[in-house]
């Protein structure tokens, strides 16, 4: 059973780490991912409660929350429940933030007035009356900001001595602890310390700056995060909060949560409606470009389905209830992009690797910075100096050296890219996928309802009965009737209103690829392509006349499919379907073929359609009379070359081909087999979304990049010169600098992030 839990006390991405090690050895979970960026952790486990979860990490500083599972019961302007608490922490920040500022400021003054007054006479030096006020005001401030301000990262420092799991905390509580122990040692025993060290150097000041720099860097940091989920909070306050019901004869409002299935909801105009559902009463303009993408209204009649989350434009409609809930489309898409969210992407595992032993490495590093000033370094300069120089390199080490900015640089781009995914009309399920995309060098697309808009209708009747046509249709809809596929709605649909009252064929069974078979008044009829009625009625479809094989021949040439009805002993009728190639496809091919992708088209139907399809919208390759099996065999040929490939399709029997696929790509506006298989859902069928999908993963993974560059560069450089590796060339980095550096690492790789909202896929 897999649950999704936020994360209370959460603070970088060794935090991640630790929850996952520590969860990991709890008998009975099987599989978990702790994601900083989301602050939230996917559990796969059987049999193991929340609080025996919690039993593991509290004691390290951590707390899982259950998510709540019903967005609506939970929603507020866009919210779920868990942000108040995120509110409640921004707020603390923000107040922290507020009071360390003022104390910031005043203490690099008095650190800039020393250096340029007192030691480098730039300015006029600092009178000792100032000097003496400055020196017993620095170890109050500096202790209201270590034991207030930066209690967190004293637990943190505490917990670590405690149960030797070190994250951010542990860095920057050791580094300010350790550069105020020193001070107040120094301050307490002046007169003692002053033969052998220089009593004038002490670090209140570095305490105050390093982390007030970080409590500013973490509350910006936070505010970035906030902004990264704005797509999904758009996505909740589609949600109505309220319903308007038939209850007992009269109309009530009843929250939404309290709406149930079945129950008679009336829709005013200008409404939001409230769930999935169907028209009993009323006519309606209604506009689903939430849904859809398309901006001109849709007309719903009575037996028309709607989607909650939708606009009523003018007439008062009366639905009843069917997808409430978390059963409703818009919960179904707000769960998908909070998933994909979550999830991890193959690119992060680098970053998980690093992360997992970086702090220990860090602590070694600063340990080993100052063992090496304070005995290798009296050597060389006087023993004052090198203590000095010892402290500061510890210091600034375990300071410059937190891995925020690197747990921060694939998530935070995930988040972003997965919600603007979303506001496209694209949704994503996974980040695994949303990386793939980026790479795949061949992609094969299903024709009808993919290629083709998925709406056909029949061209041509040659009827071979003494029925009348209406007659024919009407036999071969009953059978079509408890069919999902585009070309069997081309025959029910011909029927008009007729089709909605029309009694399904008994005994159906489909052949996937092939046909459909039942039983109308105690007879089996078959329909289907040639190939299966041929295997039905072999001598029949051989004995054709010459004349029905030349009109059969000239109707493939067009480009138009057949379906023929038939029974056991005769062919009964050719029904000819013809499907409009879709809007923009042609463009959406060029754009592929031109980026090196290899476009393929996988179909059931014959030779010829095929061929004048691909050949219309420019694709490479054409494999027709495919059976589901085939388009999954092409697929792992496809594979066999060590090449990515992606399949898009809409049908039952493209969801094989999807499954086997490194990308699994649906269109919305086909069956749920292929979209519940797909990786990546296209919300209203547009094929043109497929080249905003690559164009939107390629900028994901390249921000991504980005972000990690920066985020080892970082590292790479400053923990180095900070351990002091270029004093003999005269350079030094204070731990001042290194708090403000680090703060400020983690702030850019969320902005950087953040970019992706505004990019144009």
């Amino acid at each position: 059973m897999k649950n999704t839990y936020a994360i209370v006390g959460m603070h970088c991405a060794s935090c991640a780490n630790i929850i996952e090690r520590k969860l990991k050895k709890v008998p009975g979970v099987e599989n978990i991912e702790a994601s900083y960026g989301t602050e939230t952790a996917q559990i796969t486990s059987e049999g193991v409660s929340l609080e025996s979860l919690n039993k593991v990490i509290s004691p390290l500083g951590y707390t899982l929350k259950q998510e709540q599972k019903d967005e609506q019961e939970n929603s507020s302007e866009g919210g779920v429940s868990e942000n108040s608490e995120k509110n409640a922490e921004l707020a603390l920040l923000r107040n922290h933030v507020t009071i360390s500022i003022p104390i910031v400021v005043l203490s690099v003054i008095i650190m800039a007035w020393e250096i340029f007054g007192n030691k480098y006479g730039y300015i006029p030096a600092m009178n000792e009356i100032t000097k003496e006020f400055f020196h017993h005001l620095l170890p109050i401030l500096a202790t209201y900001m270590l034991f207030v301000i930066g209690k967190p990262f004293l637990k943190g420092f505490f917990r670590f001595l405690r149960h030797g799991q070190a994250n951010m905390d542990t860095l920057i509580g050791m580094g300010t602890l350790v550069a105020f122990l020193y001070s107040f040692g120094v301050s307490a025993f002046e007169e003692i310390l002053e033969p052998y060290i220089d009593t004038e150097i002490m670090y209140y000041d570095v305490a105050i700056v390093v982390i007030g720099f970080i409590t500013l860097g973490k509350f910006l940091e936070a505010r970035a995060k906030e902004k990264t989920s704005d797509a999904l909070k758009a996505l909740i306050s589609l949600q109505a909060k309220t319903a308007i019901v038939k209850r007992d004869g009269t109309e009530v409002e009843i929250p939404l949560q309290e709406v149930k299935k079945g129950d008679f909801i009336i829709v005013k105009p200008g409404a939001r409606i409230p769930v999935d559902g169907q028209v009993i009463e009323g006519q309606s303009y209604i506009d689903e470009s939430m849904v859809t993408g398309e901006p001109m209204p849709v007309t719903k009649n009575i037996d028309d389905h709607v989607t909650g989350g939708t606009i009523n434009q003018d007439g008062v409609l009366v639905i009843q209830a069917q997808g409430v809930g978390k059963d409703s489309l818009l919960a179904h898409i707000i769960d998908l992009v909070k998933s994909a969210q979550s999830s991890r992407a193959p690119i992060q595992k680098l970053a998980d690797s690093v992360s997992a032993i970086f702090v220990p490495i860090v602590l070694v590093i600063a340990i080993g910075a100052l063992l090496f000033w304070i005995f290798i370094g009296s050597q060389y300069m006087p023993l004052a100096q090198a203590i000095a120089l010892a402290v500061s390199s510890f210091v600034g080490v375990l300071v410059i050296a937190c891995p925020c900015a690197l747990g921060l640089a694939t998530p935070t781009a995930i988040i972003v890219g997965v919600g603007k995914g979303a506001s496209n009309a694209i949704l994503i399920k996974n980040a695994e996928a949303l990386e793939k995309l980026s790479k795949i060098r061949h992609i094969v697309f299903d024709k009808t309802g993919t290629i083709t808009e998925g709406r056909p209708k029949i061209i041509e009747l040659i009827n071979k009965t003494s029925l009348p046509n209406e007659a024919v249709i009407e036999l071969a809809a009953r059978l079509e009737k408890s069919s999902e596929h585009p070309l069997a709605h081309a025959i029910t649909n011909a029927l008009g209103d007729k089709k909605n009252s029309l009694e399904p064929a008994e005994n159906f069974k489909m052949h996937k690829g092939k046909g459909v078979e039942g039983v109308v008044k105690n007879e089996k009829y078959y329909a289907g392509s040639d190939q299966f009625i041929s295997e039905i009625t072999p001598k029949s479809w051989e004995e054709r006349s010459v004349q029905d094989k030349k009109v059969f021949e000239e109707h493939l040439k067009k480009g138009l499919t057949p379906i023929i009805l038939a029974t056991q002993e005769k062919v009964l009728a050719y029904f000819f379907i013809g499907d409009k190639i879709r809007e923009g496809a042609k463009e959406a091919i060029a754009y592929l073929e031109k980026n090196g992708i290899t476009t393929h088209m996988a179909t059931g139907d014959h030779e010829e359609s095929a061929k004048r399809v691909s050949q219309e919208v420019g694709i490479s390759a054409y494999h027709a009379r495919l059976l589901p099996e085939g388009k999954q065999d092409l697929v792992k040929k496809l594979k066999d070359s060590r090449a990515l490939v992606a399949v898009a399709g809409d049908g039952v029997n493209d969801a094989p081909a999807i499954a086997a696929a490194d990308v699994g790509i649906a269109m919305a506006t086909g069956t749920d087999v292929a979209i519940e298989t797909a990786d990546i859902t296209l919300l209203h069928g547009d094929i043109t979304k497929v080249e905003q999908a690559i164009h939107l993963s390629k900028k994901t993974l390249s921000t991504i990049k980005q972000n990690l560059f920066w985020a080892f560069a970082f590292n790479v450089i400053g923990i180095p010169v900070a351990a002091g590796v270029l004093v003999p060339f005269g350079i030094t980095l204070s731990p001042v600098f290194a708090g403000a550096a680090m703060a400020f690492s983690s702030v850019l790789v969320v902005s950087n992030s953040l970019r992706l909202k505004f990019a144009k896929i």
